[in-house]
């Protein structure tokens, strides 16, 4: 589906404003330090507002601070709704995305293997001296 200029600046905006709002407002200590806003997709009748969010953590941070980010979703859009004029404020669902950590473990993996590519060469080197 194609999206207008509207719905990409009111999916800007979203996630500008969740942004500021889970790093400002939201004080829970179960809620991970870590946490940012990766991608906002609002439906064309702004009904719904799936929030993709990354949290760097373990499993246990990652389930606390989901539980925290639902539990605070009513409170969440009352703070969207007088930072945004819209005519209406989606209902927010907050999915959990964990592409950061799936690429920092690629790369780790990257890494790993170069540095043993590297060792190979410098000991083949050494013996052909």
């Amino acid at each position: 589906m194609k999206k207008n200029n509207r719905m990409i600046r009111i999916n800007d905006e979203i996630k500008k404003e969740v942004s500021n709002i889970l790093r400002s407002e939201i004080k829970d200590p179960r809620c991970a330090e870590l946490m940012s806003v990766l991608k906002v997709e609002t439906t064309q009748d702004l009904k719904y507002c799936k929030i993709y969010v990354s949290i760097l953590g373990d499993e246990e941070a990652v389930k606390s601070s989901m539980g925290v980010l639902k539990g605070a979703k009513g409170y969440i859009r009352s703070l969207l709704a007088h930072r945004i004029n819209l005519r209406n404020t989606p209902e927010l669902i907050f999915i959990h995305d964990d592409a950061l950590e799936y690429g920092i473990h690629i790369s780790k993996i990257i890494d790993s293997l170069n540095l043993e590519d590297e060792d190979e060469a410098g000991d083949g080197n050494e013996n052909g001296n």
